[in-house]
């Protein structure tokens, strides 16, 4: 099995040389990014330095690369030697994210500055900040740490490293996107005469996120505040909050994806959802949308029961709503409408919409819900890439959104500042109908499942 990347390790010089080597690679990554000007794949780049150097240094250190990370760890009780650890670690951090920033200043004779985008004000970035730090370090804790999942999956690395694809475009386009008390410590003190500061701003809410991560933790896998075994299946409660967690940074990503005009929109969202079901998708499932609870509740097999299955629908709304109000508090009351893209009605969104979602619905039922899972490492790479397809096949007919919850909280959000809600409803319906598709071919494609079930 995979080696867990949490604490393995404890504090040596080897655990500080690969955490030093590590934190390096990435802030020297992000520098030579934005200086490069690369808007579309600049996020994939930074996001898969971080995921290499978790997976050749988890072993050696537990490849934090993170001083948000490590205060989660350490906080969650996963540090061999406490906040000693800790401490040790985010000085290490900070000391190599400034080398790196030295060395890109170096080699682009220039440096860049962090703070809000302009247009923006500090309460908007930051909260992207927090918002994603928390991501970060609960799909750390979860994937990586937890006593279910930790070194008994292959998949940690790219879980972790994908949470930068999800951050770094819509919310990256309004804080910048650190979510690194290291990476904004390294930028404000390369750009020291374009004024210092905003370091403390950025790390005082990337530590809050990762508190906040640290709690969420804690409330999902009750069994780790607690000290008991890991349970087969989870509570109720643990499911519900699980659920409404992803769809909330589900909704929230798609989102500020949209309203900043982000460049790889369909990717960046797709890496949410794949992230959010390695983290949590042991725990509920990993629906986070209400379109693929009616496909797994209509397959047979009593894989939920229908009042699970309508608890689930309406967290994911709710969710859904609340991941929307919160992009439109960030972009400070900007909304977008869900309808028909320039040059296309009603029959073409029908049709995109309905396809697509069959499509992410019908991969679910396959490759999550069999006895044998194909490829289970790859689960969650599988059904995130389904928005990928999606989102850039039909994204300029209908917007792509394949999810009830998605298109409920965009309509509503709308609806609050001066739009209509009938347009979301009619989505959602459309989108409903592509999962019971998806059930009703399922059932044909793999009646020996059906036999399975019945037993």
């Amino acid at each position: 099995s995979a080696p867990c990347a949490s604490s393995m390790a404890g504090l040596s010089i080897a655990s500080c040389v690969a955490e030093f080597v590590g934190t390096y690679i990435l802030v020297f990554t992000v520098g030579c990014n934005v200086l490069s000007g690369n808007p579309v794949w600049g996020g994939v780049s930074i996001a898969c330095s971080l995921m290499v150097s978790v997976y050749a240094l988890g072993k050696a250190s537990g490849a934090n690369l993170n001083p948000a990370v490590s205060l989660a760890l350490g906080m969650a009780g996963k540090m061999d030697e406490g906040f000693r650890q800790v401490g040790v670690y985010c000085l290490v951090q900070a000391v190599a994210g400034i080398c790196a920033a030295l060395s890109y200043g170096l080699l682009f004779g220039e440096v860049f500055n962090i703070g809000p985008t302009r247009g923006y004000g500090w309460w908007q970035a930051m909260l992207c900040e927090l918002l994603y730090t928390f991501m970060l370090c609960f799909t750390v804790l979860n994937v990586a740490a937890s006593k279910k999942l930790a070194g008994k999956n292959q998949f940690y690395g790219l879980a972790i490293g994908f949470v930068i694809v999800a951050g770094a475009y819509g919310p990256g386009a309004v804080s910048g996107g650190c979510f690194n008390p290291a990476v904004a410590l390294a930028i404000d003190i390369s750009s020291w005469a374009q004024g210092f500061g905003w370091f403390f701003v950025y790390a005082a809410f990337e530590c809050m996120g990762a508190a906040l991560a640290v709690g969420a933790f804690w409330v999902v896998r009750p069994e780790e505040r607690e000290g008991t075994d890991s349970p087969a299946d989870y509570s109720l409660r643990s499911k519900l909050i699980a659920e409404g967690i992803g769809t909330f940074m589900l909704v929230l990503t798609a989102g500020l994806n949209v309203l900043t005009e982000s460049k790889a929109a369909a990717f960046s969202i797709a890496a949410c959802l794949m992230v959010m079901i390695y983290a949590i998708g042991d725990i509920s499932g990993g629906h986070f949308n209400p379109a693929v609870t009616i496909a797994i509740r209509s397959s047979g097999r009593n894989i939920i029961d229908t009042k699970t299955a309508g608890l689930y629908m309406g967290v994911q709304l709710a969710a859904g709503l609340a991941g929307a109000l919160t992009y439109a508090a960030v972009m400070g009351g900007v909304t977008f409408p869900i309808g028909p893209g320039r040059g296309f009605g009603w029959p073409g969104v029908s049709s995109a919409e309905f396809v697509y979602t069959f499509v992410l619905t019908f991969v679910v039922l396959c490759v999550a819900t069999v006895q044998v899972a194909p490829a289970p490492e790859l689960t969650g790479f599988i059904i995130g890439m389904c928005v990928t397809v999606g989102g850039l096949a039909i994204g300029t007919v209908s917007g792509g959104s394949l999810n009830p919850a998605v298109s409920f909280g965009i309509a509503v959000a709308r609806a609050l500042f001066g739009g209509t809600v009938y347009r979301g409803l009619i989505y959602m319906v459309i989108e409903a109908l592509g999962g019971l598709l998806a059930a009703f071919l399922f059932q044909t494609v793999y009646p020996e499942e059906m036999a399975v079930g019945e037993k």
